[in-house]
């Protein structure tokens, strides 16, 4: 049976060096993508997002993403929307350590004792929002370190570099659309015999909003439109 991509979330930390905050920034991304959030998470280069990097921006496109700023300058927000889409969420780490009464950050290479504080509440607020994005169920099973330890898990932790994802271009609504795993979907849908009917419309229709964001009110005419296409499918093997 075809595998689905496994969604993930990605983080995109502005890492600035010339702010502590912004160390704070990549060592609670870390944190999140090694301890806290483990193989639920993936890493996004912001540098590389910005100067073109393609296979950053087309998962940052199609995946729910979290940017965490150091400053009110918000490099990374506004980087990734103007880039690929809109993050599901955003966290400025001197609004947090304000918020959560944390002053005197410093040490741009070797944070002091705020700093340090900084890095567990932000990575802490970075895993909540991981959760509320991917459901706490898949989010948070199976990723406490020592649990990982004892069953010898090997969940893979990396950057979205090379993440291939497979995307249908579409026209819904009028409007040319790129939708994530299609052909996959199909698959799936194919081996486990389901025919293409009224029946079939809405599985069809939440297992492609898992990979792609759909309007509320489109959701009728995506509906359609995935109906046709998998009938298509199954007729003659290919979407066309």
């Amino acid at each position: 049976m075809p595998e689905l991509p496994e969604r993930k979330v990605g983080i995109v930390a502005c890492s600035g060096e010339e702010l502590a905050e912004g160390t704070v920034t990549r060592l609670a991304a870390l944190k999140v993508l090694h301890e806290l959030r483990r193989g639920k998470t993936v890493t996004i280069c912001l540098p590389l997002f910005l100067a073109g990097g393609e296979e950053d921006r087309t998962f940052a496109k199609f995946y729910p993403t979290i940017t965490v700023d150091g400053c009110d300058l918000k490099c990374a927000a506004h980087g990734t929307e103007t880039y690929s889409a809109k993050p599901a969420a955003s966290i400025v780490v001197s609004e947090l350590a304000a918020e959560q009464g944390i002053t005197g950050i410093d040490g741009r290479r070797c944070l002091n004792g705020a700093g340090k504080k900084a890095v567990d509440v932000t990575a802490e607020r970075l895993a909540t929002l991981v959760d509320q994005i991917l459901g706490p169920d898949k989010a948070s099973a199976g990723t406490d370190v020592e649990k990982s330890k004892d069953a010898g898990d090997t969940s893979a932790v990396g950057c979205s570099c090379g993440s291939g994802i497979p995307v249908k271009k579409l026209t819904i609504a009028g409007q040319a659309v790129e939708v994530v795993a299609l052909p996959l979907i199909f698959d799936k849908l194919r081996e486990a015999h389901r025919s293409p009917g009224e029946a079939v419309a809405q599985d069809l229709l939440e297992m492609v909003k898992i990979y792609n964001y759909v309007a509320p009110e489109a959701e009728a005419a995506w509906r359609d439109v995935l109906l046709r296409e998998f009938a298509a499918h199954c007729e003659h093997g290919v979407s066309k």
